[in-house]
């Protein structure tokens, strides 16, 4: 078993860590942990960009359950810009955005005795990924605030950082009219308020996670509407043999399944009734339903699937005529097998018998005839 489990351990790995992204020359990291085979967990880890490539590059079924790890992402650095006579409410600032992570340069930690001031400021600046200026009634005319802003509005027209004015004790009419524009957070006199700032810096949004489209919206063109594709996408995936009544549900259910409206989804049940039986807004399909959608939503396609049968009842005398042997020997399920059978039905291309008591496929025997080598040889 340890040697099954290191072997399954290795196909994971060698599954993704040969991912090279092409500009870069990196390739990720694939880390497989657990002991046991049904409790395996996947790690990757390379850079943001990496990680999309090898998203890019994976069936989605095999990034199922597995965790994507950035590394090299850097930690956000704030520059602080201020006037000296607020030194003790941008002491105060600076403290609130150390102590949650965020890297800040104020100047009475960076600048020591002997120390280049313009070089400093210049390197502080050079790095900082946002720029926040405190401005009060003092600081907003004084020069070398002013200066300071013009270089953090430059990084920010470069795209290279944030910029962001903190008031306090302004008003923001009484902003420079280039800074009326920008969202303006107001900080109170014990830099107590900075909560809403400090996410933003770090991303953070109080804004939920996208949801999943409706099922309308994604479904792919079957020739009906997006409203009938939903409906029939629902009835196929639900399906457990594709056979006549498999499976039943209701308007209702068919409208909260597929995100429409109750009128939609009976709109959409009507468009498509050729193929569905209805009976007091209950609607379940006919064996026919999967022949024809089954190609848009499940990984085979019934028309293909019934040429094949078709040919190797024609070409072989002693080809078996019961579904179940087929479907043995095709290593098909029934989901799969009776589509083909319903094709071949539907059409007259060949002699398809049911029975009471031959589920779970749609006949008990299945026979060529002189259609099924005329379509054989039409196709072929």
């Amino acid at each position: 078993m340890d040697g099954i489990i290191s072997s399954v351990k290795r196909e994971l790995q060698g599954r993704f860590s040969s991912i090279r992204h092409p500009e870069t020359g990196e390739f990720p990291t694939v880390i497989v942990e657990g002991d046991r085979l049904e409790d395996l967990r996947i790690k990757i880890e390379g850079s943001p960009a990496l990680l999309e490539l090898v998203r890019a590059r994976s069936k989605p079924e095999d990034l199922e359950g597995v965790q994507m790890e950035p590394t090299g992402t850097s930690q956000p650095k704030v520059f602080l810009s201020y006037g000296s006579k607020d030194r003790d409410l941008a002491n105060s600032i600076a403290l609130a955005l150390q102590q949650k992570g965020i890297d800040t340069w104020w100047a009475e930690w960076e600048i020591g005795p002997g120390d280049s001031i313009r070089r400093k400021i210049d390197a502080g600046l050079g790095q900082c990924t946002h720029f926040v200026v405190l401005l009060t009634p003092d600081s907003i005319d004084r020069a070398w605030v002013q200066e300071e802003m013009d270089a953090g509005f430059v990084r920010m027209i470069d795209a290279r950082c944030k910029f962001i004015p903190l008031r306090h004790d302004l008003k923001v009419s009484q902003l420079p009219p280039l800074l009326q524009g920008k969202l303006s957070p107001e900080v109170d006199g014990s830099a107590s308020n900075l909560s809403g700032l400090i996410s933003f810096i770090h991303g953070v949004t109080a804004k939920p996670p996208l949801g999943p489209v409706p099922a309308a919206v994604t479904s792919p063109n079957t020739g009906y509407s997006a409203a009938a594709s939903a409906v029939a996408g629902y009835l196929a995936r639900q399906s457990i043999d594709g056979h006549f009544a498999d499976p039943q549900t209701s308007i209702e259910e068919l409208a909260k399944e597929t995100e429409l409206t109750q009128e939609d989804a009976r709109d959409a049940v009507h468009e498509i009734r050729h193929y569905l039986d209805t009976s007091w807004d209950r609607v379940w399909p006919k064996d026919i339903f999967f022949s024809e959608f089954d190609k848009h939503f499940m990984p085979w396609d019934p028309p293909a699937d019934a040429l094949r049968l078709a040919a190797d009842i024609v070409n072989d005398p002693n080809f078996t005529d019961k579904p179940a042997e087929i479907a043995k020997l095709y290593d098909w399920s029934a989901r799969r097998l009776n589509p083909a059978l319903s094709f071949l039905k539907s059409r007259d291309l060949a002699s398809v018998d049911g029975a009471i008591g031959c589920a779970p496929y749609i006949a008990f025997r299945v026979r060529g005839t002189d259609a099924t080598r005329r379509f054989v040889k039409s196709r072929s």
